[in-house]
């Protein structure tokens, strides 16, 4: 039985198959989860990340984890909130989806999700943790996921995903 829950903490400490990186287009490093990702990984990471040529909104890709207890990264580029008038959506549900596409391409059992797109991104937070959620949900058991973590920064955000996840699914 696959496991989906909220934790917060520290994603680059988790020892899962896979964590999501919260990335930018240039796929070179940034602030927030990104910078603390590229920051714990090692020189190595941003040497992988240039060789991929970048990453367009909505999508993912992976490279090693290198240093980091995750034997892979997924780099999945997410909307800039614009008034949810641009595909901003469907766009931070593609990267949710692509990266558990990656999840079954790489074998990835276990996989770490940021709050992606709701840091410097400005994704309104309870919108964003909903579509997470749903996208997940929706996904995960094709993709061949056991364990789905939602990492939360901070309480606040912890709080958004323990409220929605404690709502049953909707089959």
């Amino acid at each position: 039985m696959a496991q989906i829950e909220a934790i917060q903490g520290d994603i680059t400490q988790l020892s899962v198959d896979a964590i999501v990186n919260a990335a930018n287009s240039s796929l070179l490093g940034g602030g927030g989860v990104d910078g603390a990702i590229h920051d714990a990984a090692g020189p190595e990471l941003l040497d992988a990340c240039r060789k991929l040529g970048g990453c367009a909104t909505g999508a993912a890709k992976a490279t090693p984890g290198f240093r980091l207890p995750a034997k892979w990264v997924f780099h999945a580029v997410g909307p800039v909130w614009d008034g949810g008038n641009r595909n901003e959506d469907r766009l931070l549900a593609s990267c949710y989806q692509q990266c558990l596409e990656l999840a079954r391409e790489y074998g990835a059992h276990s996989i770490a999700f940021p709050a992606i797109s709701t840091g410097v991104y400005r994704f309104p937070p309870d919108r964003a943790a909903n579509i997470a959620i749903r996208t997940v949900r929706a996904h995960f058991e094709a993709s061949g996921v056991e364990q789905v973590q939602f990492v939360c920064f901070n309480f606040e955000t912890f709080q958004i995903y323990e409220r929605l996840l404690s709502i049953p699914a909707i089959a």
